[in-house]
């Protein structure tokens, strides 16, 4: 099937379209993790008095958040360069997203004096759950790690 002139020039159009909405994801990942940044750090600074580990953990939350935008501005960056995606950078998110959940989880459970039982089951529930994901991702990043080395070999090879 060929394309005409005008078709080349659409399909150019729409390329470009595609190429600068990658960019501006890309901006606005990098942006959002700045902004995420800053504003832990502020409300650590803001807050440490009042509570410290309230303080600190809130700070580790906002961090792994920034660490999380960052891979994804990676994965943008690497998809312009090389147009594939990879499923690893977001396998890795989806780890540090969990662990995340858990770090919260316990810092929720460490700082409340009482918990009712069934807020307690809950809390429990989401941490089972969260620990499943985090074994389920590594899994699957190693049998992803695997499968790659083994068709770098073959192409080396």
């Amino acid at each position: 099937m060929e394309l005409n002139k005008t078709g080349e020039s659409h399909l150019g159009f729409l390329e470009w379209l595609e190429k600068y909405g990658y960019v501006s994801a890309g901006i606005s990942f990098l942006i959002l993790g700045m902004v995420v940044f800053v504003y832990g750090w502020f409300e650590f600074l803001t807050g440490f008095r009042d509570n410290l580990s309230r303080a600190i953990l809130n700070l580790m939350n906002e961090l792994l958040l920034v660490v999380i935008l960052l891979e994804l501005f990676r994965t943008v960056i690497n998809f312009l360069k090389s147009r594939t995606i990879s499923l690893e950078p977001f396998l890795q998110v989806g780890i540090i997203a969990s662990v995340r959940r858990l770090l919260t989880i316990g810092a929720e459970m460490t700082l409340q004096t009482a918990i009712p039982e069934s807020r307690f089951n809950q809390y429990m529930y989401d941490a089972v759950m969260n620990v499943g994901v985090v074994l389920a991702l590594v899994g699957a990043l190693y049998l992803y790690r695997s499968r790659t080395h083994k068709s770098e070999i073959l192409v080396k090879g």
